[in-house]
């Protein structure tokens, strides 16, 4: 019994401090609630995130309020055509007084990375994220140096405009843990919107509300919070359903179901418990498995869209009624 209190508390005290951080990146997002909570679940899950929307709606924003809401160092590249990999891992150089080459680290080496416009950039300078984004590490000259934990790519891209972009590689679009879409604000949020930010320095005004250790425990909290069996087989139904789904030309891979389970371990903590629940699975399904679906060509000319095929996987795969632990 005293065993099952403490761990309680424990995931009461993970949800207070998750309530914490949401709260204070929505000082400056103002009615966008459900993205700022996928931002920081993606956080404490130890993934990526892939902020996809039309110009104006405040992904960079986004970013840099989530950012200054931790204690953690943080850098912004902006990606160009021009951009090459060495602008983001960083170079070695000959220096004339020590006569041997030094190391200076490039924006990657920094805990929470905003990749601004990622899909300006060439597909070489795009695969130098790659290595960094799954094994947390950068590979330069034979020499393997791991990044600091909590390493976190925030990556933004508008879907609309084409000149000048090239399209991010399956590959890579596999690395981020959600893709979230901002949308427009409803009216009374957007009047909020032009109140708060009509004058300049309201995100200078965000104070971190934790340390970078902070949220290290958390994403150690999280990986601790118990899936059924049940629910395990429940992710892996979903899975399969959107590969065998007829608009599907590429189904989400065993990656997406793990990427899926640990964002739900997150949001199970986030809101105090210590299992997963199928509806965890549910609510995630869309943000995490979406951006990995490759559509038939027809169904791309007939105006299908990824978000539908997981929407179908869903109505389509029984839920598990037990899920608890034990």
């Amino acid at each position: 019994m005293a065993r099952a209190a403490a761990s309680k508390n424990v995931y009461d005290a993970f949800a207070r401090f998750f309530e914490k951080i949401q709260s204070n990146v929505e000082q400056v997002i103002q009615g966008k609630p459900d993205v700022v909570r996928l931002s920081v679940l993606a956080l404490v899950a130890e993934g990526h995130l892939l902020v996809e929307d039309v110009p104006g709606v405040g992904k960079t924003m986004l970013a840099k309020a989530l950012a200054r809401s931790l204690g953690c160092s943080f850098r912004r590249i902006q990606f160009t055509p021009d951009l090459l990999p060495t602008d983001i891992t960083g170079v070695r150089i000959w220096t004339r007084d020590k006569r041997e080459t030094e190391f200076r680290p490039g924006p990657i080496f920094a805990q929470i990375v905003l990749g601004d416009e990622i899909n300006r950039a060439s597909p070489k300078t795009q695969a130098a994220l790659l290595e960094s984004m799954e094994e947390r590490q950068v590979t330069l000259d034979g020499q393997t140096m791991d990044l600091e934990r909590p390493f976190m790519v925030i990556a933004t891209q508008n879907p609309i405009e084409h000149e000048g972009t090239y399209p991010l590689p399956e590959a890579e679009l596999d690395r981020f843990l959600m893709r979230v879409k901002v949308g427009y604000p409803t009216p009374e949020a957007e009047v909020e919107v032009l109140s708060v930010h009509g004058s300049p320095g309201r995100l200078d005004e965000v104070e971190p509300v934790a340390k970078a250790g902070d949220v290290v425990k958390l994403i150690d909290i999280a990986t601790s919070v118990h899936v059924a069996d049940s629910v395990k087989a429940y992710i892996v139904n979903i899975l399969n359903a959107t590969r065998n789904h007829p608009d599907s030309q590429l189904g989400a891979s065993p990656r997406a179901g793990l990427m899926l389970m640990r964002a739900s371990r997150a949001l199970a903590a986030a809101e105090g418990r210590e299992y997963v629940v199928p509806d965890d699975v549910k609510q995630l399904a869309t943000p995490v498995l979406a951006h990995r679906i490759i559509l038939t060509p027809e169904a791309q000319l007939g105006g299908g869209a990824q978000e539908d095929v997981i929407a179908d996987a869903l109505s389509s795969t029984a839920v598990p009624t037990k899920a608890r632990r034990g």
